[in-house]
């Protein structure tokens, strides 16, 4: 009987352990239990690994040869953004609290102490995989709330209802461009034409571009988007371009916006559908959302909003906001007069109360909750 929830396919686990015998024993266990599963005998290996398949959670032993478990949490929370909600948990022999500290600073879901308890350890696997369902559940629901006011914004059959949704989108703090299956630019908001023209970096043209050393980073980040968006998927990509000298840089984040797979049309039924479809949307279907912020040029948010959208109390609530505007947690601290422990406890309560572990996916949550709020409240 499997410990994890039946789906289409076995979670593939990924175990990096370069003991042979151990890590035998680990794989024997897991497969078992109904899981798929990838071997790694080093750092080197592991990466290897994640760069041919993905992973639905990583089993990772410290102390490996040449480059060490730390190395490769580090290099996937770093280079590796489509397995930032993917589950990292340690192996270790050595129960140290500060190597537990450390492991949690970089970014570890959890941590497991050898001799391993295998029942501790499936039981842990099943926990995680459960919550990482439940995150991208809430990830797709919200995305689908997206997708539903950009279809509603498109097909406003009301010049003044649509300018008067426009308006509304106006509102947003963070800049908005919505780009069709071709990659081709059908709005934008005020904000964003603000930030470009603001910026050196990025170009709103006919296509959203950049330039400099993020333009092929961003070129494929879009690619990946809509790809993901005609195959019904929904992920979401993140970058930083340079803006003005002195700010904390242009956040951009790139949400595909999945298309629901309809049914194929009679052939009777199908001109007329088009013809439908192209009064509706003009031909242009919303396929990519790219949000952009200048965290220390970001407008306002009213008052409250984060605290009523995610249940957030005050000091939480100074915290996100401060997040928004980009400042680092160090920052944080000294502009609240608090340590940095207190910033960090504080934020811990704001990843258990959005279910996100980086500073990056929280960005992207309070950011898509405060435009979800502009939309339903203008």
């Amino acid at each position: 009987m499997t410990l994890h929830e039946p789906a289409s396919r076995p979670a593939l686990i990924l175990c990096a352990e370069d003991q042979e015998d151990l890590r035998a024993d680990i794989c024997d266990e897991l497969r078992e239990s109904g899981y798929a599963v990838l071997e790694a005998a080093d750092g080197e290996a592991t990466l290897q690994q994640m760069d041919a398949c993905t992973p639905d959670l990583i089993l990772c032993d410290i102390n490996m040869p040449g480059l060490n478990g730390y190395g490769v949490l580090d290099a996937v929370r770093e280079h590796r953004p489509h397995l930032a909600d993917t589950p990292f948990v340690f192996l270790t022999a050595l129960s140290d609290p500060q190597e537990v500290v450390e492991g949690k600073r970089l970014g570890a879901d959890d941590y497991l102490v050898k001799p391993i308890d295998y029942d501790l350890l499936l039981a842990t696997i099943g926990a995680r995989l459960r919550q990482v369902s439940r995150m991208r559940d809430k990830s797709n629901h919200e995305l689908q709330e997206l997708r539903q006011a950009m279809g509603t914004l498109r097909q406003e059959a009301s010049q003044q209802a649509f300018q008067a949704a426009t308006r509304v989108l106006d509102l947003v703090a963070p800049g908005m461009v919505l780009l069709d299956s071709q990659g081709d630019i059908t709005f934008v908001n005020q904000r964003a034409r603000q930030l470009a023209e603001a910026s050196d970096a990025l170009r709103l043209n006919k296509r959203c571009s950049a330039t400099g050393a993020m333009a092929r980073r961003l070129r494929e980040s879009i690619a990946s988007a809509t790809q993901a968006s005609r195959r019904g998927e929904e992920p979401v990509f993140s970058l930083r371009l340079p803006h003005r000298p002195g700010s904390h840089g242009l956040l951009v984040l790139i949400c595909a916006l999945g298309q629901e797979q309809a049914q194929e049309p009679e052939p009777e039924q199908e001109h007329e559908q088009e013809q439908e479809q192209e009064q509706a949307t003009g031909g242009e279907d919303a396929s990519v959302v790219v949000l952009l912020s200048a965290p220390d040029q970001r407008p306002p948010l009213p008052r409250g909003i984060l605290a009523s959208l995610f249940g957030l109390t005050p000091t939480e609530s100074r915290i996100a906001m401060a997040l928004l505007e980009g400042l680092r947690s160090e920052e944080i601290a000294d502009q609240m007069g608090v340590s940095p422990t207190t910033v960090a406890f504080h934020l811990r309560n704001l990843f258990q109360k959005t279910d996100t572990h980086r500073q990056a996916d929280l960005i992207a949550l309070l950011l898509a909750g405060s435009m979800t709020a502009y939309l339903e409240d203008p």
